[in-house]
C-alpha cells in the first residue's frame, strides 16, 4: 500500500469520525429542542445555532438586544425561550418567578459569570464578589467586606464625594463660560473613578484633570469585551483581533495597577503603619487565606470594585441630566428642591441627602428606564413552574430590571420619565425593580453609589442649567452595562442667583 493511499484512507476515516461526531451534535440539539420546545419563543435563526445570529447581529450593529427581550416577552408572554447551540435560557418577567430566584440563595449564578473569569486569554474577574458563584465562598467575602459599606465608613466618605465634585463642577464652569460644548458622560466617567481610586483604595488618579490617563479607556475596553464573547467566533474573526489585542492590554493595565496597590498596602500593613478601613483593606482580610494563588483572588475584587465604583454611577448620573433636559418641568421641579435644602453652600452635608426626596425620585426613575447593570440571572437547582410553565432544572434563567421596569403591564405609559412613580405615597414595585439586584447577592455599593449620584446631582443643578445639543440619537450602547451612545453632550449656563 502506497503513503498517499495511507494518507488517503487516514483523512477518509478522519472525515468519518468527524461527520459522525456532527451527527450526534445535531442528535443532541435535537433532543434539546425536544425537552425545551414546550416554552414559548421566537423562531429560531437556524436549527444549529438557535438564536446565536439575531444576538450576534444586534451587537456588531449596536443595537441593544435588551429592546428585543422586551418585544419577545410582550409577543410570548412571562416566559421565553432563548436558543443558543445546545444551550437554552430562559427569560422570566413573572415577579413571583423573579422573587423566588433573586430572593433565595437555593439558586446560584449561572455558568455564564464563568465567561469573565478569564476574558480572551487574560484573567479578568476571576472569583471576585461579582462573580464567584460558589455561595460560601462568596458569603465569606461579602461579610469581610461589609464594614467598608457600613453608615458610619460611608458618612465619611462626604469630604471626598463634596471633593471630587466640586473639582468637576470647576471644570464644567470653564466650560459654560466658554460656552463649549460638554460630553457629560466623559466628564462623569472621570469624576466617578476619581472617587472610586481615592476612597477605595487610597489612589490619587486625577483623571479629570489628566487627559492622558489611560484608565478610561481601559475600563471601556475590558467592558467592551464582556459583550464581544457574545460572539463565540469573535475570537477568529480577523476584523475582531485589534480589538481582543487591546481588550487584553487594557485588563492586564488594571491588574498591574490592582497588584502595585495591594502590594504597597500589604507593606504598610508589615510595618505597622496605619491604613485606612476602606476596601482595600477589607479585600486583604479577605484574602488573608493560604495558597499562593490568593493575590489573584485579592487583584479580582481590586478590579471588580475599580470598575463597578465607577461605570455605574457615571451612567446614571449621564442619563439623569439627559432626561432633566428632555424634561423642563421636572428639572424646575428638582432645581426648586435643591435650592430649598442646599441654598448656596458649598458642601453638603450627610444629613442634606435624606431631605433630597424629589432628588432620590428622580435618580430612582432614571434607573428604572436605564438600569446601568441591566439584569442578572441564576441557574435552577429545581423545576420552576411559571404561570402554568415549566423550566426544567440546570436551566439557566434570565431576569432584567430593563425588561420588567419598561412594561406597560407594571408601569403606566413605561417610556414616560415619571419621577412621581416613586413617590412616598405610590405603589411600590412588586420585583419588577431591581437595577442592583435583590436578595442576599444585591449590590454591595448601591448605598455608596447612590450617595455619590446625589452629592453630584445637587451640585450640578445648584450651579447650572443645561441643554440639550441637538442631532443626538438618545440610543443606549450596551458596553457590559448601558451608557448613552452620543455621551449626553450639552452645553450649560451658569445658574443666575436669585
Amino acid at each position: 500500500m502506497t503513503l498517499w493511499a495511507l494518507i488517503s484512507g487516514a483523512l477518509l476515516l478522519l472525515l468519518g469520525l468527524a461527520a459522525i461526531c456532527f451527527l450526534l451534535y445535531c442528535a443532541y440539539i435535537q433532543y434539546i429542542h425536544m425537552k425545551y420546545d414546550h416554552i414559548p419563543g421566537p423562531p429560531r435563526d437556524s436549527f444549529l445555532m438557535g438564536h446565536y445570529p439575531t444576538i450576534v447581529k444586534l451587537t456588531e450593529n449596536n443595537e441593544l438586544i435588551y429592546d428585543y427581550f422586551l418585544d419577545w416577552t410582550e409577543k410570548y408572554g412571562p416566559v421565553v425561550r432563548i436558543n443558543g447551540f445546545h444551550t437554552v435560557f430562559v427569560l422570566v418577567s413573572n415577579p413571583e418567578a423573579i422573587k423566588e430566584l433573586l430572593m433565595s440563595t437555593k439558586h446560584p449564578k449561572d455558568k455564564s459569570y464563568e465567561d469573565i473569569f478569564y476574558l480572551f486569554g487574560v484573567r479578568f474577574l476571576g472569583n471576585g464578589l461579582l462573580t464567584d458563584r460558589n455561595y460560601d465562598r462568596w458569603h465569606k467575602q461579602r461579610r469581610l467586606m461589609d464594614p467598608a459599606f457600613s453608615r458610619p465608613y460611608l458618612m465619611g466618605l462626604m469630604g471626598t464625594f463634596n471633593e471630587k465634585a466640586e473639582e468637576l463642577m470647576e471644570r464644567l464652569n470653564e466650560k459654560a463660560e466658554k460656552k463649549s460644548e460638554v460630553v457629560m458622560h466623559n466628564l462623569l466617567n472621570r469624576m466617578t473613578l476619581d472617587v472610586i481610586a481615592k476612597v477605595a483604595f487610597d489612589i490619587d488618579l486625577n483623571t479629570l484633570h489628566d487627559d492622558q490617563t489611560p484608565f478610561p479607556r481601559a475600563i471601556y475596553m475590558a467592558m467592551k469585551g464582556m459583550v464581544e464573547i457574545r460572539n463565540p467566533l469573535a475570537r477568529l474573526m480577523p476584523s475582531k483581533q485589534k480589538m481582543i489585542q487591546e481588550t487584553r492590554e487594557s485588563i492586564r493595565l488594571l491588574r498591574k495597577t490592582g497588584r502595585e496597590c495591594i502590594e504597597k498596602r500589604q507593606k504598610m500593613v508589615q510595618d505597622e503603619a496605619e491604613v485606612p478601613t476602606d476596601i482595600l483593606t477589607q479585600i486583604l482580610k479577605g484574602g488573608a487565606l493560604e495558597d499562593e494563588c490568593d493575590i489573584e483572588v485579592i487583584i479580582d475584587n481590586f478590579v471588580t470594585f475599580f470598575i463597578a465604583g465607577q461605570e455605574t454611577t457615571a451612567n446614571q448620573l449621564a442619563f439623569a441630566v439627559q432626561e432633566l433636559a428632555q424634561n423642563p418641568e421636572i428639572l424646575q421641579k428638582v432645581q426648586a428642591e435643591v435650592d430649598e435644602v442646599i441654598g448656596s453652600k458649598r458642601d453638603i452635608e450627610y444629613d442634606d441627602l435624606g431631605k433630597l426626596r424629589y432628588l432620590s425620585q428622580v435618580l430612582k426613575e432614571t434607573l428604572r428606564l436605564y438600569p446601568t447593570a441591566p439584569g442578572t440571572s441564576r441557574l435552577l437547582e429545581e423545576d420552576m413552574i411559571v404561570e402554568g410553565i415549566r423550566i426544567p432544572k440546570n436551566t439557566p434563567v434570565l431576569a432584567y430590571s430593563y425588561v420588567t421596569g419598561r412594561m406597560e403591564q407594571f408601569f403606566k405609559d413605561p417610556l414616560t420619565f415619571d419621577p412621581d412613580r416613586f413617590s412616598r405615597d405610590s405603589p411600590k414595585p412588586y420585583f419588577t425593580y431591581f437595577p442592583f439586584s435583590l436578595g442576599p447577592r444585591a449590590c454591595i455599593g448601591q448605598v455608596f453609589a447612590q450617595m455619590e449620584a446625589k452629592v453630584v446631582m445637587a451640585k450640578l443643578l445648584q450651579r447650572f442649567d443645561f441643554r440639550l445639543v441637538e442631532g443626538q440619537s438618545f440610543k443606549i450602547q450596551d458596553t457590559g452595562t448601558l451608557r448613552p451612545m452620543d455621551g449626553t453632550r450639552c452645553r450649560l449656563r451658569v445658574r443666575e442667583k436669585q
